[in-house]
């Protein structure tokens, strides 16, 4: 029986300076390691306005530990948010008061519709409730349920974080003097 050709070997580093560099540094693109970041240091914003946010609040419990994702501590200001967590229904005359806050939230930012409430508008099927938060806000994460599991939750959370650092992230350059200009 003929034995499995083993992988090669990474080629060991031949001048001390080398060697200590192979152990400790790590290159990657600049872009990469601002999403690695962003990814894990999400700060959310909950819009709470029903059943749901018993289910948000259970997200802090031990059992489902929110804060192994970066995302525990909540903002109650939106200008210190990067997350906002639309939780249960939204009525129509709460929506103008939803998109100011959105608003007011600093770039990059993002929604996660928690509920088939702020979905779709749930089983509420009148004038008073606004079907769907989609239509005043663009939303990133969908997060299905009446109300939603606590798993179900951290799974739209790590979708998002997924979509976060898959994306292009925007680095500004402030000693360029004409970007400085525009501001």
């Amino acid at each position: 029986m003929p034995k499995p050709i083993a992988p090669p070997r990474p080629r060991a580093a031949t001048s001390g300076d080398e060697a200590l560099l192979a152990d400790s540094v790590v290159v990657t693109r600049l872009d990469r390691a601002v999403g690695w970041a962003r990814k894990y240091s999400l700060f959310p914003y909950p819009f709470a306005t029903a059943c749901c946010a018993m289910e948000f609040m259970s997200l802090s419990m031990s059992a489902y530990d929110i804060d192994r994702f970066g995302a525990l501590l909540p903002r109650f200001t939106p200008r210190q948010a990067d997350l906002l967590m639309v939780i249960g229904t939204v009525t129509m005359r709460q929506a103008p008061i939803l998109k100011r806050v959105f608003e007011q939230m600093g770039e990059p930012k993002w929604v996660m519709a928690f509920g088939a409430c702020a979905s779709t508008g749930g089983f509420y099927d009148n004038y008073a409730t606004l079907p769907g938060i989609d239509r005043i806000v663009p939303v990133d994460i969908y997060v299905p349920g009446c109300p939603p599991r606590p798993e179900a939750v951290l799974d739209g959370l790590m979708a998002l974080q997924r979509k976060i650092q898959r994306s292009r992230q925007e680095l500004s350059n402030r000693s360029d003097p004409s970007v400085a200009a525009t501001r």
